[in-house]
């Protein structure tokens, strides 16, 4: 019996682990975030979350549809990006905005360009960063945690009619990040670890994210280059300005767990589509984010960069890994 020959281009060993398997352990690590974002902000939060997810699937499915593709849903890449988009929103979002964004997410960030394993930019944060432009405001206005009625009652907010103007209550004045940039005030350690304080719904627990991103690194789903690079570029240079000036600028710590920074080093920026695909190039990627974090936070005129510094980093992926690809052996001139 005669034998074929396959000639293919690499990749030449597979683990066997299929897209749809990967994607669904990032969802499992990301369900006790989820979990405690809801604890933390009650019915705000579950309705943010929820509304989020719903509309990158269904604009995905739709989508798919209207041009003709089988629908891409069951791969759960989707959901993730629901999920992520919904945990940088601030509880109590109107609805109906945090529905635009993530239409346009998956419509702009990720459908246009061809889908799954084509985006150049994260979806998520491509529906973030449309809301930020938008509706500025309201994306900066944040509730107080751990509210008393927080699982009976319903913000108003939330169910605001479109383009109408949202009415708040019981909102806090400043996250963390926004009260020591403007304020000079310091959040406590601990609290930054376990996330009561106020902020986007994935602010919560870094603790959580953070052990999130360890499961998929132990399964051999997440490039840990990646979160690696950004938390020894910000300990690095958040370190050295804490050492120059304590008063003026906070501890690495405080860096390391405020804001968004665990939830976008963790599951954002490890995007395997938007990310460099050489360990070399995840470690440029990782620490060019992380330096770009602390630039903003610092000197930039918004208390929080993690958004604009991913997708920043996304735009120059593509040329880290032809810069730093290796030279095909036989290829080089005469010695």
């Amino acid at each position: 019996m005669a034998k074929t020959l396959n000639i293919d281009t690499s990749p030449h060993i597979r683990s066997g682990t299929s897209v749809d398997v990967i994607m669904r352990n990032v969802v499992y690590a990301l369900v006790p975030v989820c979990v405690f974002a809801v604890y933390v902000f009650g019915l705000a939060a579950l309705v943010t979350l929820a509304g989020a997810t719903i509309s990158c699937v269904l604009t995905e499915h739709l989508l798919c549809r209207a041009t003709g593709r089988p629908s891409a849903v069951g791969d759960w890449s989707v959901t993730i990006t629901g999920i992520l988009y919904g945990l940088t929103l601030p509880p109590g979002l109107a609805l109906w905005m945090v529905v635009l964004g993530g239409v346009v997410g998956v419509g702009l960030g990720k459908f246009l360009f061809g889908g799954l394993g084509y985006n150049a930019f994260n979806p998520a944060l491509v529906g973030r960063a449309f809301l930020q432009a938008a509706f500025p405001v309201a994306m900066t206005t944040w509730y107080e945690p751990i509210l008393e009625n927080r699982f009976t009652t319903l913000p108003s907010s939330v169910l605001t009619l479109p383009f109408a103007t949202p009415v708040y209550d019981a909102i806090s004045g400043a996250t963390p990040l926004s009260a020591m940039k403007f304020d000079g005030n310091i959040a406590a350690s601990t609290d930054l670890l376990m996330g009561i304080t106020s902020g986007s719904t994935g602010e919560t627990s870094a603790l959580l994210i953070f052990l999130g991103g360890v499961y998929l690194i132990a399964r051999n789903m997440m490039n840990w280059r990646i979160p690696a690079g950004i938390f020894v570029a910000v300990i690095v240079l958040s370190g050295a300005m804490h050492l120059v000036d304590a008063g003026a600028y906070p501890s690495p710590v405080f860096m390391l767990f405020a804001g968004g920074l665990m939830l976008g080093a963790m599951f954002m920026a490890t995007d395997m589509v938007a990310s460099p695909m050489t360990n070399l190039g995840c470690w440029i990627y990782g620490i060019l984010i992380g330096l770009l974090v602390v630039v903003i936070r610092l000197w930039g005129g918004m208390p929080e960069g993690v958004m604009y510094a991913i997708l920043l980093a996304n735009a120059v992926s593509p040329h880290i890994d032809t810069l730093i690809q290796p030279r095909v052996y036989g290829t080089g001139g005469a010695s």
